[in-house]
């Protein structure tokens, strides 16, 4: 077996959360190793907050990332009731962008280096966490003070979960009038549609129930744009064309690494949420800034241990659960055809649009997370 050389923290994970730690500790007195593959990330496009804008930027790394900016959300569902958000309320260029994700990751990746490809298993012990890693066709070992996990989960020994029983149907869609800058927030009676602006098209986002998702797919292209303009309104005229259409399975996934110390995770290996309201990856990097800033500050043999998991842990509480109850929160209430429910949905979106004072406490922390000052 290969020995590697002994890091403060090592960071197992390929996609923007892990890169974007890996960054911000680049250059500092806290040695890094990162451990991910040449992974093949589906080019699709993620919404970013402008929060996580000014997190890129502090990186460095916004100026190459190409993007449309989110200046409008238009939020409705069928029948009453509406609410929209403009960046100009709130003083901002943008609300938030829409880039592809594989993009954002080369642009992250391709500033920090990997150690090796893949993390097999760990062994925490009280002064370190002892790896096991493939380097090629080679075994590897590597020593830390900490472990970060911010592969997705694929390394999660338990979870919560939620399974909301909805699959999403992603594609790319054009329409007949469409609208620069303006993103859409659909609830309908099997979930959530959103539509964001990117480039001149718009990324599809459509949560429905796994009978539903199965016809959808099944669809001639004409057929599957007529159901959803069916379903989406005319606001947007209608839709001329679809790419390739995928689905993937929806669902609520949180908890704790257990039993192993030295260990934490971040961004979708804490936790993986449902898409709406575009929460998830905008809640990693934040996970990844706060948790590099505390690594900033920590003394050597500070770093991993149970005061500093325990500090960091606390930290993080209050964004965390707030991002996993709005988002689960909206997915419960909103996904139902209940009448009782259905009115008093539309009367609160109505509500909200005309209360200045609470969208703007909503736009805030769904900008910049749940700690945003008023």
């Amino acid at each position: 077996m290969i020995e590697l050389q002994e890091v403060d923290v090592a960071i197992a994970g390929g996609g923007p959360v892990g890169c974007a730690l890996a960054l911000a500790l680049s250059g500092s007195a806290v040695s890094v190793a990162r451990i991910a593959g040449e992974a093949d990330f589906a080019d699709r496009p993620i919404a970013l907050s402008y929060g996580s804008r000014l997190i890129l930027e502090r990186l460095g790394a916004w100026s190459s990332v190409r993007s449309n900016p989110i200046q409008t959300i238009h939020v409705s569902q069928q029948g009453f009731g509406r609410t929209v958000m403009h960046c100009s309320d709130y003083g901002l260029p943008a609300l938030g962008y829409v880039t592809a994700y594989s993009e954002l990751v080369a642009q992250l990746a391709g500033r920090t280096a990997a150690s090796a490809q893949s993390l097999k298993d760990w062994k925490s012990a009280d002064n370190e966490i002892v790896l096991r890693l493939s380097r090629g066709e080679d075994e590897a070992g590597m020593r830390a003070r900490l472990l970060v996990l911010a592969d997705g989960g694929q390394n999660r020994r338990t979870r919560n979960v939620r399974d909301y029983r909805q699959q999403a149907i992603v594609a790319e869609v054009t329409a007949e009038h469409p609208r620069a800058g303006v993103a859409w927030e659909r609830f309908t009676a099997e979930g959530p549609l959103a539509l964001l602006p990117f480039e001149d098209r718009y990324a599809l986002v459509w949560s429905v129930r796994p009978a539903s998702a199965v016809e959808l797919l099944g669809l001639s292209d004409s057929d599957f744009l007529a159901r959803l303009r069916e379903i989406f309104g005319g606001r947007l005229g209608g839709f001329t064309s679809v790419g390739p259409r995928s689905t993937f399975p929806l669902s609520l996934r949180y908890g704790k690494i257990v039993p192993a110390a030295r260990v934490l995770a971040i961004g979708n290996a804490a936790q993986t949420l449902h898409p709406v309201a575009g929460q998830g990856l905008n809640l990693g990097l934040r996970d990844a800034w706060e948790l590099a800033q505390m690594l900033l500050d920590a003394a050597k043999e500070e770093i991993g241990a149970p005061r500093f998991l325990a500090r960091y842990a606390r930290s993080r509480s209050l964004d965390r659960y707030a991002g996993i109850g709005l988002t689960d929160f909206l997915v419960r209430i909103f996904s139902n055809s209940l009448a009782p429910l259905a009115l008093a949905r539309g009367a609160g979106l109505a509500g909200l649009d005309a209360v200045p004072p609470a969208r703007r406490f909503l736009a805030r922390r769904m900008i910049f997370g749940a700690r945003a000052l008023p």
